[in-house]
């Protein structure tokens, strides 16, 4: 059975700053360095044979920290990408709730849906369990794919 460990990239300061980030490509803050650092180091002596991570780089970044300890490469998969939001990207909370106070409680955004993101980063996960049958493997990517993943692998089980 493959091991998948699930992880999100480190803080940025549009995180701080409650900013819808996407697909956005916004850098790891200090402290989300710090956090990667830590997860790199807390990962030390867990027998990865596989890193994989979103191509943004707050998730490359993240994944890199920890794939450079096993002295392993990262393997960049774009289906691991944050939702696109489209136009919402770069607006932070209060901006929508503003500008959108109906969508708000519907659709998040004017880009990609839910099930669009759920579609691929499944899709992506299990292209990766096929890949890395008995192994154990990380993944480093975002918010929504993840929600998305453990909710396919709660239901496998």
């Amino acid at each position: 059975m493959t091991r998948i460990l699930l992880a999100r990239h480190g803080e940025t300061d549009w995180n701080r700053e409650h900013r819808v980030q996407g697909q956005t490509d916004t850098p790891l803050n200090a402290t989300g360095l710090e956090q990667a650092r830590a997860l790199a180091e807390s990962l030390a002596s867990a027998p990865l044979d596989a890193v994989y991570s979103s191509d943004l780089s707050r998730a490359r970044d993240t994944a890199t920290a920890v794939a450079d300890v096993h002295g392993l490469e990262v393997t960049l998969d774009p289906a691991l990408r944050e939702k696109n939001f489209g136009t919402w990207e770069g607006l932070t909370d209060l901006e929508i709730t503003e500008r959108f106070p109906h969508a708000v409680r519907g659709r998040w955004g004017d880009g990609e849906t839910t099930e669009a993101v759920a579609e691929r980063a499944i899709g992506a996960v299990e292209r990766i369990r096929a890949r890395h049958r008995d192994g154990f493997v990380l993944v480093v990517s975002h918010g929504g794919p993840l929600r998305a993943i453990l909710a396919h692998l709660a239901v496998e089980h």
